[in-house]
């Protein structure tokens, strides 16, 4: 069991129910939601509000505004949260918050909120893994059983399993994550951040009509993206390439348009993600999949998953973009969990772990010991 995590003494029956506040800022989402869980271990989602860093077109969100953002943020998305799910902090039997992974400024201005709040109204904090976090809304949302779970994100790309109280990682991204895939498009064509660059990606593509030849990188359960992304990139330097989908010419039907490059980059890319999540399936003996992360909103990857998992006689799960996309009632759901195991994060303990680089990942899936589960 990781040092963070102090066993107390399980409260796996308790006598009343349990209220916890969740706050997620692992990324350019500021999140607070609240839920509760009965006696019987039944949960009910009291609120979740969000609030996004948006940047211009064409640009990134750095760490230092990503930052300040979430601190000028808090409290109104905190209070909002507490004003809709009608309690207040005295009310919560805990306060859980992302430990990591994720980008440091943005974590520690989260953590710190959390450690303030814990202070000042006596509750425990519980640090909570983000992927985890993710995975447990996912399974209490859908009510997937012990499926072979896609995470698909900004920053993670991985293809896990559960076994023995860990979930275990199967398959990953060898370099960056699908979601940064997709978001270094969509500025490579200066789209819109609103609501984000990956849903304008996925709405692009849908007017895509011609498939361009990408590099397709599977290396057994892992992916590689990298190269795809520098394939992808150079398309738009072809003269072949119409940045307003007009060809010049009458004569000229050999182009290739913005919704062109999207649909191509989809469809190569999803297609790794299915193979290698099949492969999964087929290791575990498993007929569910369960997809989540920001990513996981994608309908036509939602769709290229349910065609594979038709063929094997079995089943798709996946939310919608409350849960799906990054969430305080996910760090909520998966930190009440823990607490309700006894596990508490000692205030000196309280810190965040940032992740360098995903090879790197200084807090990853498999190292959560997930006594909640049998």
């Amino acid at each position: 069991m990781p040092a963070l995590l102090k066993q107390f003494g399980p409260l796996k029956n308790p006598d009343h129910p349990l209220l916890a506040l969740g706050l997620e800022g692992s990324a350019n989402k500021l999140g607070a939601g609240v839920i509760k869980h009965a006696p019987d271990g039944s949960s009910m989602v009291l609120s979740n509000v969000r609030h996004t860093y948006i940047t211009p077109p064409g640009e990134g969100f750095q760490p230092r505004d990503t930052a300040l953002h979430h601190r000028q943020w808090a409290f109104k998305v905190i209070r909002e949260a507490l004003d809709s799910a009608g309690i207040s902090l005295s009310d919560l039997d805990c306060i859980c918050y992302t430990k990591g992974p994720g980008m440091g400024a943005p974590l520690q201005s989260v953590a710190l909120i959390a450690r303030t709040l814990s202070l000042l109204h006596d509750k425990p904090l519980v640090g909570v893994n983000h992927c985890v976090g993710h995975i447990e809304m996912g399974r209490e949302i859908t009510g997937a059983k012990n499926p072979v779970v896609l995470y698909v994100s900004g920053g993670n790309t991985q293809v896990i399993a559960y076994s023995r109280q860990c979930y275990r990682i199967f398959g990953e991204t060898l370099d960056i994550a699908v979601g940064n895939c997709l978001d270094r498009f969509a500025r490579v064509l200066n789209l819109s951040n609103s609501p984000s660059p990956g849903y304008n990606i996925e709405q692009e593509a849908k007017r895509g009509k011609r498939l361009v030849s990408l590099p397709y990188t599977t290396k057994g359960m892992d992916i590689s993206l990298s190269g795809i992304l520098t394939a992808i990139e150079a398309y738009t330097q072809d003269k072949r390439f119409r940045p307003d989908g007009l060809p010049k010419f009458t004569d000229d039907q050999d182009i290739i348009t913005p919704a062109d490059l999207c649909f191509s980059l989809q469809e190569t890319v999803f297609s790794m993600l299915v193979e290698i999540t099949e492969r999964a399936m087929a290791h575990i003996g498993s007929k569910e999949v369960l997809i989540v992360g920001g990513v996981g909103c994608n309908e036509r990857l939602q769709e290229m998953m349910g065609i594979m998992a038709r063929e094997r006689d079995g089943q798709v799960f996946a939310t919608d973009e409350r849960f799906c996309i990054d969430n305080g009632i996910m760090i909520a759901q998966a930190g009440l969990l823990g607490y309700r195991m006894g596990m508490t994060t000692p205030l000196t303990k309280s810190t965040c772990t940032q992740r360098i680089e995903i090879k790197f990942d200084r807090f990853r899936t498999d190292e959560v010991h997930v006594t909640w589960r049998a």
